[in-house]
């Protein structure tokens, strides 16, 4: 049976022109002084000629930027070296001078995926709005979420809301809450479970702060130090600090629309790039709701999957995934617990398709082999393209094979809804393959998507052409299912 697969002609480009205040380090701590010498010594007049033209030029491409280079003195004021107090003038001068414009997509505006958007009113008849989330590539290939909203109307056309205004990443909550069970369990994993850290944790309420932490930490540090003030939990001290870091939450504000909000790596794991995030609706069993999405974090040498999750959109809580089979690329979560466990697709080998369950969402230790590279188009590698779809037929994954040339093509396979170890069905053949004016982009020869959705009985498929922009597709569910074998 033939599949119809409608690109729909609906195309987001990387666009340079979107681009985000960052801090800039233009060396160590002794040039940076030296700088802020510099700026200090200024003539006021000349400062405040200086200030004002910075203003003038740069306001109107970011809001609240007079409060942007306050917050970006108070963090180098430790580096200034006269004791006589700053006008206001001079600290924002000051802090103009140590930040830079990062054109966030410069690169690339690619692999995207797809949920319905938690506020569904006012939408016309027979559409869907919905949230697309997709990796903005830049200078250094650093890459970061940002996000989309847009209609599917009754009649497939896609409507893409504009992306407009200044963008501008979250604020980090500075407390977050750990729960210390969790905490507990987490360093355990990573073999952190001593009689030093047993009595870093001890002294903790079963929900604590980052600042209790930190102060437990030192207490119990200065207390296990030697006479000659030698550290012998060093280690240990470090591990429990990068995991609290690793976890974390930050906070959007309201009146920023949805194009306006960027997630930029933001701790040592993610420093080279947040990349390939997988958002899935997840409906829990007491009837409510959730997003997830997978990712991997980058830091230039070593991948690690990790787990953001939100309810709004505004407020997203980043955790670290742990146990043995949380590693590699490509984690995709159902979107639902099947038989009372959660249930993940991953990819641990790089070749070659997995199923992972567990009873807990931040630990995954079962994993096993799902599906293996069969036809000529995937003989590489395959893995998933996002989180399962359900279907009456059973659970709809989208899946991207590797073949000669490196060519990227998306196929599709179903799972039983029961138990979804077992493989009910497989296109033989690609749905979606790299056209003519889809081949040449970042990397040739790529179609890839992190997620789709079903509306109306149709598949729409959002897709990265190339490594380098976006795309949609559809195709009738009917027509998928019915062409597996």
């Amino acid at each position: 049976m033939s599949i119809n697969v409608t690109r729909t002609g609906s195309v987001l480009k990387p666009d340079q022109t979107r681009v985000l205040l960052r801090p800039f380090i233009p060396g160590d701590a002794e040039r940076i002084a030296g700088i802020i010498a510099r700026i200090v010594a200024l003539p006021e007049d000349q400062a405040a000629v200086t200030l004002a033209e910075i203003l003038s030029e740069f306001s109107h491409r970011h809001d609240r930027i007079s409060e942007i280079f306050a917050e970006r003195f108070e963090q180098v004021r430790h580096l200034v070296a006269t004791e006589e107090p700053l006008s206001t003038q001079c600290k924002l001068l000051i802090g103009a001078y140590f930040m830079a414009e990062y054109s966030l997509e410069s690169a690339a505006l690619f692999n995207p995926s797809i949920v319905p958007h938690p506020d569904q009113t006012n939408v016309p008849a027979g559409a869907l709005r919905f949230v697309l989330s997709l990796r903005a590539t830049g200078e250094g290939h650093i890459s970061s979420i940002t996000f989309r909203a847009g209609l599917i109307h009754a009649d497939l056309r896609i409507e893409m809301e504009k992306a407009d205004g200044s963008l501008a990443e979250p604020r980090k909550i500075p407390n977050p809450q750990y729960e210390k069970r969790q905490f507990t369990k987490k360093l355990f994993e990573l073999g952190v479970s001593g009689e030093f850290t047993g009595q870093i944790l001890e002294k903790l309420n079963d929900l604590f702060t980052l600042e209790e932490l930190e102060r437990s930490l030192v207490a119990r540090s200065a207390e296990a130090r030697d006479l000659n003030g030698i550290g012998h939990h060093d280690n240990e001290v470090g591990a429990i600090q990068m995991l609290a870091l690793s976890n974390y939450e930050v906070q959007f504000q309201p009146q920023q629309s949805l194009s306006q909000r960027i997630i930029f790596p933001a701790t040592l794991s993610q420093r080279n790039g947040i990349e390939d995030a997988r958002f899935v609706c997840f409906h829990n069993d007491d009837g409510t709701r959730i997003y997830y999405a997978t990712f991997t974090a980058y830091d230039g040498r070593v991948i690690m999957p990790e787990l953001v999750q939100t309810y709004d959109f505004l407020l997203f809580r980043f955790i670290s995934l742990n146990g043995p089979a949380a590693e590699n690329k490509g984690m995709a979560l159902f979107p639902r617990k099947i038989n009372g466990r959660y249930a993940m697709l991953a990819r641990q080998d790089n070749e070659n398709i997995y199923l992972m369950l567990s009873d807990d969402v931040y630990f995954w230790h079962e994993r096993k082999m799902l599906l293996k590279p069969v036809f000529p188009w995937e003989l590489v590698q395959i893995g998933n393209c996002g989180s399962p779809i359900e279907t009456d037929a059973g659970w709809l994954v989208l899946s991207h094979g590797v073949g000669a040339v490196r060519k990227y093509c998306i196929g599709a396979f179903l799972l039983d809804r029961d138990d979804p170890s077992k493989v009910i069905g497989r296109l033989r053949e690609p749905l979606l393959i790299p056209n003519e004016a889809e081949r040449e982009g970042y990397v040739p020869n790529v179609v890839y998507s992190c997620g789709a959705i079903v509306h109306n009985g149709e598949l729409v498929i959002p897709y990265a052409l190339a490594d380098h922009s976006t795309g949609f597709a559809t195709a009738k569910l009917s027509e998928v299912l019915g062409a597996m074998i």
